[in-house]
Protein backbone atom coordinates (compact mmCIF):
# COMPACT_ATOMS: atom_id res chain seq x y z
CA UNK A 1 0.00 0.00 0.00
CA UNK A 2 1.36 3.23 -0.86
CA UNK A 3 1.07 6.17 1.42
CA UNK A 4 2.26 9.83 0.78
CA UNK A 5 1.98 12.25 3.28
CA UNK A 6 0.33 15.28 1.79
CA UNK A 7 0.01 18.05 5.26
CA UNK A 8 0.90 17.17 8.66
CA UNK A 9 -0.25 19.15 11.99
CA UNK A 10 2.16 19.78 14.40
CA UNK A 11 0.45 22.32 16.22
CA UNK A 12 -1.66 19.53 17.46
CA UNK A 13 0.92 17.60 18.89
CA UNK A 14 2.04 20.69 20.80
CA UNK A 15 -1.30 21.90 22.19
CA UNK A 16 -2.71 18.11 22.17
CA UNK A 17 -2.31 14.97 24.11
CA UNK A 18 -3.52 12.84 21.75
CA UNK A 19 -4.98 9.47 23.35
CA UNK A 20 -5.75 7.41 20.64
CA UNK A 21 -6.11 8.01 16.77
CA UNK A 22 -8.54 7.02 13.64
CA UNK A 23 -8.48 6.63 9.59
CA UNK A 24 -11.21 8.15 8.24
CA UNK A 25 -12.40 9.05 4.49
CA UNK A 26 -12.96 12.03 3.62
CA UNK A 27 -16.10 13.13 0.97
CA UNK A 28 -14.42 15.12 -1.69
CA UNK A 29 -15.38 17.22 -5.09
CA UNK A 30 -13.35 16.55 -7.72
CA UNK A 31 -11.20 20.09 -7.82
CA UNK A 32 -10.74 19.44 -3.52
CA UNK A 33 -8.89 16.05 -4.69
CA UNK A 34 -6.44 17.71 -7.32
CA UNK A 35 -5.89 20.69 -5.35
CA UNK A 36 -4.89 17.75 -1.93
CA UNK A 37 -2.48 15.80 -4.71
CA UNK A 38 -0.84 19.26 -5.58
CA UNK A 39 -0.45 19.48 -1.69
CA UNK A 40 -2.41 22.24 -1.09
CA UNK A 41 -4.10 21.62 2.23
CA UNK A 42 -3.78 23.05 5.80
CA UNK A 43 -4.96 21.62 8.48
CA UNK A 44 -3.43 23.86 11.24
CA UNK A 45 -6.86 25.41 12.41
CA UNK A 46 -9.19 22.35 11.68
CA UNK A 47 -11.32 20.29 13.83
CA UNK A 48 -13.91 17.49 13.70
CA UNK A 49 -17.48 17.05 15.11
CA UNK A 50 -20.16 14.90 15.38
CA UNK A 51 -23.46 16.30 13.69
CA UNK A 52 -26.51 14.48 13.28
CA UNK A 53 -25.03 10.77 13.52
CA UNK A 54 -22.20 11.61 10.89
CA UNK A 55 -18.88 13.05 11.58
CA UNK A 56 -17.76 16.09 9.48
CA UNK A 57 -14.55 18.24 9.34
CA UNK A 58 -14.36 22.14 9.65
CA UNK A 59 -11.78 24.52 8.99
CA UNK A 60 -9.54 22.54 7.24
CA UNK A 61 -8.26 24.59 4.15
CA UNK A 62 -7.88 23.28 1.09
CA UNK A 63 -7.47 25.73 -1.42
CA UNK A 64 -8.42 26.62 -4.85
CA UNK A 65 -7.59 24.51 -7.92
CA UNK A 66 -5.79 26.91 -10.54
CA UNK A 67 -7.36 25.05 -13.46
CA UNK A 68 -10.46 24.98 -11.93
CA UNK A 69 -13.59 26.49 -13.12
CA UNK A 70 -16.63 27.89 -12.26
CA UNK A 71 -17.37 25.32 -10.45
CA UNK A 72 -14.40 25.16 -8.46
CA UNK A 73 -14.94 24.63 -4.70
CA UNK A 74 -15.06 26.67 -1.71
CA UNK A 75 -11.80 26.46 0.53
CA UNK A 76 -13.12 25.84 4.10
CA UNK A 77 -16.35 24.47 3.12
CA UNK A 78 -17.05 21.83 5.99
CA UNK A 79 -16.73 17.81 4.51
CA UNK A 80 -17.95 14.95 5.74
CA UNK A 81 -15.66 12.36 7.26
CA UNK A 82 -16.63 8.45 5.98
CA UNK A 83 -16.02 6.14 8.95
CA UNK A 84 -18.57 3.17 10.30
CA UNK A 85 -21.39 3.82 12.18
CA UNK A 86 -19.78 2.01 15.03
CA UNK A 87 -16.64 3.95 14.94
CA UNK A 88 -18.74 7.38 14.70
CA UNK A 89 -20.77 6.38 17.60
CA UNK A 90 -18.19 5.78 19.76
CA UNK A 91 -15.82 9.17 18.75
CA UNK A 92 -19.41 10.74 19.69
CA UNK A 93 -19.70 9.55 22.93
CA UNK A 94 -16.04 10.36 23.64
CA UNK A 95 -16.12 13.71 22.43
CA UNK A 96 -19.02 14.32 24.47
CA UNK A 97 -17.07 13.50 27.56
CA UNK A 98 -15.06 16.62 28.92
CA UNK A 99 -12.34 17.78 27.37
CA UNK A 100 -11.72 16.12 24.68
CA UNK A 101 -11.94 16.92 20.74
CA UNK A 102 -11.28 15.26 17.49
CA UNK A 103 -8.00 16.84 15.66
CA UNK A 104 -6.74 16.07 12.02
CA UNK A 105 -2.75 14.52 12.69
CA UNK A 106 -2.41 14.53 9.13
CA UNK A 107 -4.06 14.49 5.70
CA UNK A 108 -2.39 11.58 3.25
CA UNK A 109 -2.94 10.11 0.31
CA UNK A 110 -3.72 5.94 0.65
CA UNK A 111 -3.24 4.50 -3.14
CA UNK A 112 -4.87 7.38 -5.01
CA UNK A 113 -7.60 7.86 -1.66
CA UNK A 114 -7.83 10.88 0.56
CA UNK A 115 -7.51 9.77 4.21
CA UNK A 116 -7.12 11.82 7.26
CA UNK A 117 -5.84 10.35 10.43
CA UNK A 118 -7.78 11.68 13.38
CA UNK A 119 -6.58 12.00 16.90
CA UNK A 120 -8.81 11.43 20.25
CA UNK A 121 -7.41 14.67 22.04
CA UNK A 122 -7.29 16.55 25.28
CA UNK A 123 -6.44 20.24 25.30
CA UNK A 124 -2.60 20.47 27.11
CA UNK A 125 -2.31 23.03 30.66
CA UNK A 126 0.51 25.64 29.64
CA UNK A 127 2.57 24.08 32.15
CA UNK A 128 1.81 20.82 30.97
CA UNK A 129 3.43 22.29 26.91
CA UNK A 130 6.72 23.30 29.05
CA UNK A 131 6.84 20.37 30.77
CA UNK A 132 6.86 18.33 26.88
CA UNK A 133 9.15 21.17 25.76
CA UNK A 134 11.52 20.57 28.60
CA UNK A 135 11.39 16.97 28.13
CA UNK A 136 12.32 17.48 24.04
CA UNK A 137 15.39 19.54 25.41
CA UNK A 138 16.31 17.27 27.63
CA UNK A 139 16.47 14.54 24.99
CA UNK A 140 18.11 16.97 23.07
CA UNK A 141 20.76 17.58 25.14
CA UNK A 142 21.11 13.57 26.16
CA UNK A 143 21.75 12.76 22.11
CA UNK A 144 24.44 15.55 21.84
CA UNK A 145 26.06 13.96 24.74
CA UNK A 146 26.21 10.35 23.18
CA UNK A 147 27.54 12.01 20.08
CA UNK A 148 30.64 13.97 21.41
CA UNK A 149 31.23 10.69 23.49
CA UNK A 150 31.21 8.75 20.28
CA UNK A 151 33.57 10.71 18.82
CA UNK A 152 36.51 11.14 21.31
Amino acid sequence: MATKTISFNRKAYHDYSIHESVEAGIALTGTEIKSIRGGKVNIRDAYAHPQRGELWLFNAHIARYEEGNRYNHEPTRPRKLLLHRRQIDELAAEVMQKGFTLVPLKVYLKNGIAKVELGLAKGKRLHDKRESIARREAEREMERAMKLAKRR
